[in-house]
């Protein structure tokens, strides 16, 4: 499949409802619904403009050499270039960075986590796990916070964010600014989706459907599930789905990788 074309914003448990601001508007094509939004993070300009400096700038990380952008890179679909990359205390990293073109829709959003059920709730892994260290602000919330709470600009951004709770700058906060800024990745420019495709792309999509499709089905080329596409391996550093269930079953399983923008998203 042809890559798709991002669209980006004009600025440089949960129950989930479609909510947004009055006034957001979803830039997206006839017959595509928004994506679900928590009831209590509705889409607003100010959380997306906010959602977008925390997500290029390097502020969560412990060090401030590592931002989302670093591993999430727009010129590659906001995936990576490398197989993996490492966290600030130069540890390995364990998988390649999922692109996040149409993120809003996928659920779960990990290949290995089924609790990672919204992009809110994902934010905390990259900035606080420790299998592996990423931005390795594991127990550091408050100084986090301190950190934000010493800028004008992020004190600024937080409050017309923010109003209801007077600017509060927390963590709850970031992750909601975060998910904001990701559910404006939308991606419905290729071929595919305009229906132009050539017939030598209409003779592949043939094959596709025939031998990938039961795994990369639906718009987003997934069916969100978790698969094992090789014998389980108990001495494999990377065990999979087994990590979270400790099922035997699951030991191996990774959830299908969306295949939009795959041109891309190597490797």
């Amino acid at each position: 499949m042809k890559a798709a074309r991002i669209i980006l914003p004009v600025i440089a448990a949960l129950c989930l409802v479609a909510a947004s601001a009055p006034g957001w508007r979803w830039a997206l094509p006839e017959g595509v619904a928004p994506p679900a939004v928590p009831a209590d993070n509705p889409m607003t300009q100010a959380r997306v403009e906010l959602g977008r400096r925390l997500f290029y700038y390097a502020d969560l990380s412990a060090d401030g050499t590592l931002s989302c952008a670093n591993c999430h890179v727009q010129r590659h679909a906001f995936a990576d270039s490398v197989a993996t990359r490492g966290g600030v205390d130069g540890s390995s990293g364990r998988r390649n960075a999922p692109g996040l073109a149409n993120v809003g829709w996928l659920t779960p959003l990990t290949f290995a986590d089924p609790g990672a059920t919204t992009l809110e709730v994902q934010a905390v892994t990259p900035v606080f796990g420790t299998h592996p260290v990423e931005m390795g602000m594991a127990g550091r919330e408050g100084e986090l916070v301190a950190r934000l709470a010493r800028d004008r600009c992020y004190r600024s951004q937080f409050a017309r964010a923010f109003p209801a709770s007077g600017g509060r700058i927390d963590f709850t906060g970031v992750a909601r600014a975060l998910a904001a800024f990701q559910r404006t990745l939308v991606s419905y420019g290729s071929a595919y989706d305009k229906g132009r495709m050539t017939a030598e792309q209409r003779a592949g999509q043939a094959l596709f459907q025939r031998d990938c499709a039961a795994c990369h089905s639906g718009p987003h080329f997934t069916d969100l599930a978790f698969h094992r596409i090789a014998a389980a391996d108990p001495a494999a550093s990377d065990q999979g789905l087994f990590e979270k269930s400790v099922r035997e079953a699951d030991r191996g399983r990774f959830r299908t990788p969306s295949l939009r923008n795959a041109a891309l998203t190597a490797p």
